[in-house]
């Protein structure tokens, strides 16, 4: 493996496993998937034929991998209280901003995988639609269907509709 590629890899690890801990919600878990992706990464090195970008191939190999566990543990699966997440970021946030943060990642957990994964791939890791598409191998449309669905879900769980707001009669 010449040493570009190797560079071209390693630089992309955290990025790796932020999409990964976003997926399984589990650090170690994360840390797991990524070492498989690598793994696979390397072995299939001779796949990538330097067409688009490197991340997209990995983030691919990723959740090709993610979806493959998934499957073969689907009796298994455990589910991660929020209360044992870490928030990561500044300790000097303010509350509210950690109750926003806080907020956010409960409605994302709810998500389904599908969806979580979309939002994920375009809103946090920077993907553009064809390429979060490619990494998830559905069509564009699709990717655009999961994202409108979960956005919905995210605001149906963020913001109060208005009707939900008690108003107060004056006289």
């Amino acid at each position: 493996m010449s040493e570009e590629v190797k560079w071209l890899i390693a630089r992309e690890i955290p990025r790796l496993r932020r999409y990964a801990f976003s997926l399984v919600h589990d650090a170690e878990s994360a840390d797991d998937l990524v070492q498989d992706c690598l793994e696979r990464a390397i072995r299939k090195r001779h796949l990538w034929y330097r067409q688009g970008s490197i991340r997209g191939w990995l983030f691919r190999i990723l959740y090709n991998v993610f979806l493959n566990q998934r499957r073969r543990r689907a009796k298994d699966r455990q589910n991660v209280e929020l209360d044992e997440m870490t928030l990561t970021g500044d300790d000097t946030a303010e509350q509210e901003r950690q109750a926003a943060c806080t907020d956010i990642m409960g409605a994302m957990e709810e998500l389904p995988d599908e969806q979580r994964a979309a939002i994920v791939l375009t809103a946090v890791e920077g993907l553009s639609y064809d390429e979060a598409a490619e990494v998830l191998g559905v069509p564009i449309g699709t990717l655009r269907s999961r994202l409108s669905r979960g956005r919905e879900r995210l605001r149906d769980r963020y913001v109060p509709h208005p009707s939900s707001i008690p108003l107060r009669r004056v006289k």
